[in-house]
C-alpha cells in the first residue's frame, strides 16, 4: 500500500471514451483526486461518483482534476456515465495493473467468501506528482465532501 509523501505511480489507462489518460501530463498543472471503486452501477459506487460530480466545479476552483478508475471496460464506463450524469472522468484498468500499482486490489471477504477486489480508496496528488493523502478502505457516503475539505486545507 502506498503511503503519504511518496511519488504518485504514474500510468496511461482509456476512458470512458477510449481516449487515452496520461496521468504524467497532469504534473505540475494540477492536482488530482483519483478515486478507485469497485463496479460501475452498483449503490454506493453510484453514489460516491454522482457525489464527486456534483462538486467537480469546487474541485476545480480549487485547482483539482477529479478522476474515477474501477477494472470495468470502457464501453460499461460510457453507460454507466452517461446513465448517472457522470461528468467527472471515468478510467478503465481492465488488466488491473494500476489497481495493484495504487495497492487497492486486494483480498475482501463478501458474504464469508475471500476474493481479489478493489477496495474503495481515494489518493490526493498534488502538483508535483505526490500523494498528499492516502485513504483506503473509505465510505461512498459523504465521502466527495470529506475530500474537498482535505483539498482545501492543501492551500
Amino acid at each position: 500500500m502506498l503511503k503519504t509523501g511518496q511519488a504518485a505511480p504514474t500510468f496511461v489507462l482509456p476512458d470512458a471514451d477510449m481516449e487515452l489518460v496520461d496521468l504524467s501530463r497532469y504534473v505540475g498543472r494540477h492536482n488530482l483526486i483519483l478515486f478507485f471503486y469497485p463496479k460501475d452501477g452498483t449503490p454506493q459506487c453510484t453514489l460516491e461518483a454522482t457525489d464527486f460530480s456534483d462538486h467537480e466545479a469546487e474541485f476545480e476552483r480549487h485547482g483539482c482534476v477529479v478522476m474515477g478508475i474501477s477494472r470495468d471496460d470502457c464501453i460499461r464506463h460510457a453507460e454507466f456515465r452517461d446513465k448517472h450524469g457522470i461528468s467527472v472522468r471515468l478510467l478503465s484498468d481492465t488488466e488491473g495493473e494500476v489497481c495493484k500499482q495504487y495497492g487497492v486490489w486486494q483480498v475482501k471477504e463478501v458474504d464469508g467468501v475471500k476474493r481479489h477486489g478493489i477496495v474503495r480508496s481515494t489518493f490526493i496528488i498534488d502538483k508535483h506528482g505526490v500523494l498528499r493523502h492516502v485513504l483506503y478502505g473509505v465510505s461512498a457516503k459523504g465521502h466527495a465532501m470529506d475530500i474537498l475539505r482535505a483539498v482545501k486545507d492543501l492551500h
